[in-house]
């Protein structure tokens, strides 16, 4: 129940919905014949920079509807006195509806449950199960699809793999679950986790000498926690309770909670680093694709992995994923590795590939330190121990006498690049705390009993100069809390690899963004943290199944869309900006504004994407047309691809490959690049276009407007670019748009001036 006046600018304030979480607290009292109960009253902007005069300001308010001073006092639960004006108070719906009448009051608003997701990351996306209609109960949550996870293995004990309220397994399912070590089916499979495999052959042959771990199973049990991990994101069930130590409290669930997991177990635990074979990756496609999964998540790749066929190791993914996504229409979601900040690092490059790149998202995890001069701090940290108090050092004073610094806190800077694990190990021998000043916005997600703290250069000079000011500097260091909600940015995270794309660079990769940054997830129970069963990490390896999950829901309504056809509309509906309007920023030093060499074509949007109006398609001819301008010869072009194909003279433009962007790495004269959108939308569309040229850069549509009836569902047009630079330039950045006023078809546009070719 709610008194709100003015909905648009109700709305203004959902982003602070978080701070009222306090335990799911209901309040019911009788107050004559009228039943008291929790609202809360939104007033807006602050009026006073004073919080207590502001909180003064709420009681004379609620003074108005009560007999009593000593009654308005005793209602109030909450004041909202730092970021905007509000309170929460005990009150009859009377009282509420007299307060609503103010002229001075925004909005009222009865108390409800706000279940903080412990991945976080559907809510932010705007996929809650608490909204009445929308993607995620259109596609029935994904129920008849099936994703396949080419990974290290399940804990199929884990109650992301329940499956209280799903229906019968998907007919076109031909998979099975395969015993072994540890691994009934029996037991360990059912309506969720249908498919389960495990592939070892060729394991000698790749790593001489090596041996699979010995607390490896031999079986899709995964003693690793990577697969257990990625599959919980894409799409657990529904698991109420789950926190991290505190941390990320709330459901978890996955992006799509009702879809099916098949595991294909290729990760195996050795030393010194946790590896497969190609040739088991290789067997995992073609089994997945026997098998029917609808989707394929990967979260495997190799940062500038080469995409020609026929020619080396890595090549063989590429070749794999081509047959599941050109030939048997599963899309196939890739992670753009985690070698950022710094240029051409992107990995997983095929064009038929979902390339995800990884954001942060509107969560936290933070501390308070409390300085002996009582000034608070606040710093970015995962601590789930007790407060701990000692005294505040700067290492370099003691860099001669480490000894001495023993059961201290100790402050240090590094750079962004620095190896922080080196930093950490050695810390916990001696020190009672960390505090890491850094020049990014790097937080890692190392799990340690030391409370490691994590602040940025201005900050720690802050903190520096407490040190050097005080007789006696000391620091109390709260335990870990969650902060959720607007006042935090979204960034592209500094370990997400980056753009162009080396080996092809008309192709633009990375292609999407998804928060990827401090993800809670479901974990083998083996896996070594303080809560088994759950962990917090970060990687491209988690911003895959978010995408992964989305396309799971986006098939299940659009079951006849082509790969090409999904990613398309993840890509031409994404986000440039976060969900609340802020922009994204690029980690790195210096940090900047995300582009689409950080973030593909942005932040992925998913209730857009189900109706993106125009999709850029592509089919194998397409494909054939991008073998040939990239040089491929037609004997290795018709092998691949099935069809036999000679190739014209001269070569096609890469510029014209169907593909949502247009990148053009060598601009020097006017060139012109084409294109075809497919109707998706409603039969009779008109459709204009919109451009923001890049600096510099003139950009020329042809035609201007696109009219699309029941005879003309697919139209092709022109871009003419030409540039004005008259030297050689960076990339410069600015988009390409066919609206129909309602719908808005958007695609990258990058251009690069070359008068001076290498």
């Amino acid at each position: 129940m709610g008194f709100v006046k003015g909905s648009s600018k109700a709305c203004l304030f959902i982003g602070f919905l978080f701070i009222l979480n306090c335990g799911f607290c209901v309040f019911a009292q009788e107050n004559g014949n009228e039943e008291r109960k929790v609202y809360i009253v939104y007033l807006g902007e602050r009026q006073h920079d004073d919080p207590e005069v502001v909180a003064e300001s709420h009681q004379r308010m609620l003074e108005s509807v009560f007999e009593s001073v000593e009654d308005a006092r005793e209602s109030i639960i909450y004041n909202y006195h730092h970021g905007f004006s509000g309170f929460a108070a005990t009150l009859t719906d009377s009282q509420a509806k007299q307060l609503s009448d103010r002229p001075d009051v925004l909005t009222v608003q009865s108390n409800r449950e706000v279940h903080l997701q412990s991945t976080r990351v559907n809510d932010y996306l705007g996929l809650s199960p608490s909204l009445p209609k929308g993607l995620l109960h259109e596609s029935n949550m994904g129920s008849d699809i099936v994703i396949g996870f080419i990974d290290s293995g399940v804990w199929p004990e884990s109650q992301a793999y329940n499956d209280e309220g799903l229906g019968p397994i998907p007919k076109h399912w031909k998979g099975e679950c395969v015993a072994g070590q540890d691994f009934d089916p029996a037991k360990h499979c059912n309506k969720k986790l249908i498919g389960a495999k495990y592939f070892t052959d060729g394991w000698k042959e790749r790593f001489p000498g090596s041996e699979i771990g010995e607390n490896e199973y031999m079986s899709p049990r995964g003693w690793i926690g990577h697969g257990t991990s990625v599959s919980s994101i894409a799409a657990s069930s529904f698991v109420p309770n789950v926190s991290y130590g505190g941390l990320a409290p709330g459901v978890m669930r996955g992006g799509a909670p009702k879809a099916r997991i098949a595991m294909y177990k290729v990760v195996w635990a050795k030393a010194p680093l946790d590896s497969t074979s190609v040739a088991n990756v290789v067997k995992a496609f073609d089994e997945a694709m026997k098998d029917g999964v609808d989707v394929l998540s990967i979260s495997l790749g190799t940062p500038i992995n080469p995409i020609r066929p026929f020619n080396s190791i890595g090549e063989d993914l590429e070749i794999s994923s081509f047959y599941a996504v050109v030939k048997k229409g599963i899309p196939v979601i890739a992670g753009a590795c985690n070698t950022g900040p710094d240029a051409y690092t992107v990995g997983n490059l095929a064009p038929w590939l979902l390339t995800v790149a990884a954001t942060s998202l509107d969560r936290a995890f933070y501390v308070d330190m409390t300085l002996g001069n009582n000034i608070t701090i606040m710093g970015q940290s995962q601590y789930i121990g007790k407060e701990k108090s000692a005294d505040l050092v700067y290492v370099e004073d003691y860099k001669n006498d480490v000894s001495t610094m023993r059961g201290k806190v100790f402050l240090t800077f590094v750079k962004e690049d620095w190896d922080m694990s080196g930093a950490v190990i050695s810390a916990t021998s001696y020190a009672k705390g960390l505090i890491l000043a850094r020049s990014s916005d790097f937080q890692n997600d190392y799990e340690s009993d030391l409370p490691i703290v994590y602040v940025d250069y201005e900050v720690g000079y802050k903190l520096l100069h407490y040190i050097r000011s005080s007789s006696s500097p000391t620091v109390t260091i709260s335990k870990g809390k969650t902060l959720v909600g607007r006042p935090l940015s979204t960034q592209v995270c500094g370990f997400s690899s980056r753009g162009p794309n080396s080996v092809s660079p008309a192709i633009l990769k990375p292609d999407i963004a998804a928060p990827g940054k401090l993800i809670l997830s479901a974990l083998s129970q083996n896996f070594p943290t303080a809560f088994p069963g759950f962990g917090i990490s970060s990687g491209t390896s988690l911003s895959t199944p978010v995408v992964a999950g989305l396309v799971v829901l986006l098939k299940a309504i659009h079951p006849d869309w082509s790969p090409a056809a999904l990613k398309s509309a993840i890509m031409t509906t994404a986000w440039k900006t976060d969900p609340y309007g802020e922009p994204i920023f690029s980690e790195g030093s210096p940090r900047k504004l995300a582009g689409p060499f950080d973030f593909g074509a942005g932040l992925v949007n998913a209730e857009r994407a189900k109706d993106p109006g125009l999709v850029y398609d592509m089919n194998l001819d397409d494909y054939i047309h991008y073998f040939c301008a990239s040089g491929y010869n037609d004997t290795s072009i018709t092998i691949l691809t099935g069809k036999p194909t000679q190739c014209s003279s001269p070569l096609p433009s890469i510029l014209d490959v169907n593909y949502p962007a247009i990148t053009i790495p060598d601009l020097e004269e006017e060139v012109t690049v084409t294109r075809t959108v497919s109707n998706v939308g409603p039969v009779d569309s008109v459709y204009k276009a919109v451009v923001e040229a890049p600096k510099g850069v003139k950009v020329a549509v042809e035609p201007e407007t696109l009219v699309f009836d029941s005879n003309t569902k697919k139209l092709g047009f022109k871009v003419r670019v030409s540039s004005s630079h008259k030297s050689n330039t960076g990339f410069i950045f600015g988009s390409f748009t066919w609206s129909d006023g309602t719908r808005n078809v958007t695609i990258p546009l990058s251009v690069r001036t070359r008068v001076l070719k290498p």
